[in-house]
């Protein structure tokens, strides 16, 4: 199995962490997202994902894209399913929980957003900064209280990790990145410092990548 990564990637990041969740061997092929203009816009990794994103899955040659659809993939195909809770309420709770992260806050931050504030329309490092921590804000503020719920425990769901966890730590990652204020996030700070106490979160660390700067 081999998952083509860039260590600072939030959706690469998710993917490490559903990976050691799972206990899962694998290889990690690095992607730079910046090195030589972008090594994703190559044409050999433009042939496994014409989005030119990262991460993507190769197993036995089937290729995977897009981070939750490859989590999903996973715990459905290597016991024993964790990733999701086994009732329908549940799974539609955790899966709400990591579109929120996944679909609503982090592309607008994404690196190629941030790349066409500074290219095309001129935008300033400090002016790309406030942006940048404005949709944290914003989706962290509805996040903490969609935590406050009896679902709630040590992780988004329960006391285990599972899909919505995978999606938040790389998240709160890049607010630490960008020095959002955290602290008024209690219930999301309390449930990213008990995953990252976690060995499938530290191994999934971008500091612990093979490509880590």
């Amino acid at each position: 199995m081999e998952l083509y990564s860039y260590f600072r990637s939030s959706a690469a990041y998710r993917v490490r962490i559903a990976l050691g969740l799972k206990g899962l061997d694998y290889r990690v092929i690095p992607v730079h997202l910046l090195r030589h203009g972008g090594e994703q816009f190559g044409d050999d990794y433009q042939s496994r994902n014409p989005e030119g994103l990262v991460p993507v899955l190769d197993e036995g040659g089937q290729i995977l894209t897009q981070s939750l659809a490859i989590m999903e993939y996973l715990d459905e195909t290597h016991a024993p399913a964790t990733l999701l809770p086994t009732d329908a309420v549940g799974r539609a709770r955790v899966r709400a929980l990591a579109l929120h992260i996944a679909c609503d806050i982090h592309p607008l931050n994404n690196l190629r957003v941030l790349r066409w504030l500074s290219r095309e329309l001129k935008i300033e490092q400090p002016a790309r900064d406030d942006w940048y921590r404005h949709w944290i804000v914003l989706g962290f503020r509805a996040l903490e209280t969609q935590l406050q719920s009896p679902a709630t425990g040590r992780c988004c769901h329960g006391d285990e990790p599972g899909l919505a966890d995978c999606c938040l730590v790389p998240q709160v990652y890049n607010a630490r990145r960008y020095d959002v204020d955290l602290a008024v996030f209690p219930t999301i700070a309390r449930i990213a410092a008990y995953c990252e106490s976690l060995p499938a979160f530290q191994a999934a660390h971008p500091d612990a990548q093979p490509d880590a700067e």
